[in-house]
C-alpha cells in the first residue's frame, strides 16, 4: 500500500509526497537515498498547437509545469533540485536524469557544476517515435539519459554481470532500444486521454534499476508523475519515495502502484559481481593444492605454454613473473588479465584458470552457499 505523508517521516520509503519538488525534497534527510531517477520538465518552448497532416491536434506536452520564462529560470530551477538530490544521496549514490535535446545539455552542465561525476550517457532509441509532422526536422527518435555518481570518488552500484547476461553474454551498450509507452501500459484519464504526456515505459526503468541498484535500495523520483519509477521499484524489491505536485497524477500513481505485485525474493537474485568478491591471488591456488608446481598452462589456442612455479609465478623461456605480467609479455601487450588468458587442461579440455578461484574461495570460506551454486560447485 502506498501512503502519502501522514505522520511518517519524509524519508520513509514506499510513499508519495504530494507537493512542490523543492519543498518536499528539503525534508528528506542527508545521505539517505541510494539512487535518484529524474524525468524533469523538458522546457519545450512550444508555440501554438502542433497539428497532424489530417488537421487533428497532437496530444503533446503543453502543461504549465513545462513552461519557464527563460533559460536562466530553467537553469536556476535545475541547479536547485539537483543540488538537493546530491545532498540526499549516500556517498556512493548515483543519479539518472533523462531529457530531450531541449534540456539535456543544460542538465549535463548543471550536474558537472554541482560536483556530480558523469559515468555514461545512454541513448534511448524509440522503436515507435512520433513522426515529424511539419517535415522541417529529423524525426526525434531518441532521448538521452545521463548516469552520474554523487562525486568522483563514489563507488556506484553497477551490476555489470547481470547486464551482460541480460544481453546474451555481450557487454551492455549505451544505446537502448525500447518502444514508447503505449497500449495497456499507458494510463488513461476518465475521458480516455493520456493521463500523463511523458509517461516512460516500465522496461526502461527496469533496466536502470537492475543495472544500478540492489534489492532493498531506496530510489527517489522528484518528478514522480504517474509513478513508473515506483511501480518498477516495487516489482523489483526496491523501496521508493516519489514527489509529485499534481494531486491527480499522484492519485493515478497511487492506484497504479497498489495493483503491482512484488516479485518473489528468489527471483530478484542477480548474477554476483566479481568486483565485489574477495580477492584471491594466484599463489593461493598453488598453496591450496588446486594446481601443483610444474603444471602447464596454455593460452586458449595452445600457442603459448608456461610452467607453474612453487611461488605462484609462471615461467616461459627467458621470462618468469606473475600470471598477468607473463601473459602481457607473450602477447606483446602492456597489460593482461592472466585469469582469463591462461588455461589449464582438465579431462582433455582447456578451461580458464579463473574458474579455480571459486574452488579456492570455497576452501577458504569466502563464498556463500548460493554463490557456490552459481559458480557450479
Amino acid at each position: 500500500m502506498v501512503l502519502r505523508r501522514r505522520g511518517r517521516p519524509a524519508s520513509a520509503p514506499g510513499q508519495i509526497l504530494v507537493g512542490d519538488c523543492l519543498s518536499e525534497i528539503r525534508a528528506v534527510p542527508d545521505g539517505s537515498v541510494d539512487l535518484v531517477f529524474a524525468d524533469p520538465p523538458y522546457n519545450l518552448q512550444l508555440e501554438g498547437d502542433l497539428m497532424r497532416p489530417n488537421n487533428t491536434r497532437v496530444d503533446g506536452v503543453d502543461d504549465a509545469w513545462d513552461k519557464f520564462q527563460s533559460f536562466a529560470d530553467y537553469d536556476r530551477f535545475s541547479k536547485a533540485w539537483l543540488g538537493e538530490c546530491r545532498r540526499i544521496l549516500k556517498p556512493d549514490g548515483a543519479i539518472w536524469v533523462i531529457g530531450s535535446y531541449h534540456n539535456i545539455f543544460r542538465l549535463g552542465v548543471a550536474l558537472q557544476d554541482l560536483g556530480f561525476w558523469i559515468q555514461n550517457d545512454v541513448v534511448w532509441r524509440k522503436v515507435n517515435p512520433m513522426p515529424n509532422f511539419r517535415g522541417k526536422r529529423f524525426t526525434n527518435a531518441h532521448e538521452t539519459l545521463i548516469w552520474a555518481t554523487r562525486d568522483q570518488k563514489s563507488r556506484a552500484t553497477f551490476n555489470y554481470e547481470s547486464l551482460k547476461v541480460l544481453n546474451d553474454d555481450l557487454q551492455m551498450r549505451s544505446d537502448w532500444l525500447f518502444p514508447i509507452c503505449s497500449g495497456p501500459e499507458r494510463l488513461k484519464d476518465d475521458g480516455g486521454r493520456k493521463a500523463h504526456p511523458t509517461q516512460k515505459p516500465e522496461a526502461l526503468l527496469a533496466r536502470v534499476l537492475i543495472a544500478t541498484t540492489n534489492p532493498g535500495d531506496v530510489v527517489l523520483d522528484p518528478f514522480f508523475g504517474t509513478g513508473t519509477t515506483g511501480a518498477v521499484a516495487k516489482k523489483l524489491g526496491r523501496r521508493f519515495i516519489g514527489i509529485e505536485r499534481d494531486p491527480d497524477y499522484a492519485k493515478a500513481a497511487e492506484e497504479r502502484i497498489a495493483r503491482i505485485e512484488k516479485l518473489p525474493a528468489r527471483t530478484l537474485e542477480t548474477v554476483p559481481s566479481k568486483r565485489a568478491e574477495p580477492r584471491v591471488p594466484f599463489g593461493a591456488i598453488i598453496e591450496l593444492g588446486i594446481l601443483s608446481p610444474g603444471s602447464p598452462l596454455f593460452d586458449e589456442r595452445r600457442r603459448v605454454r608456461a610452467e607453474v612455479k612453487a611461488d605462484g609465478s609462471l615461467a616461459v623461456p627467458g621470462l618468469q613473473g606473475s600470471i598477468h605480467r607473463v601473459g602481457a609479455e607473450v602477447q606483446g601487450k602492456a597489460a593482461c588479465n592472466g585469469w582469463t588468458f591462461w588455461h589449464y587442461e582438465a579431462e582433455g579440455k582447456l578451461r580458464p584458470i579463473d574458474v579455480l578461484r571459486d574452488r579456492a574461495k570455497k576452501q577458504l570460506g569466502l563464498v556463500s552457499p548460493r554463490a557456490a551454486i552459481v559458480a557450479g560447485e
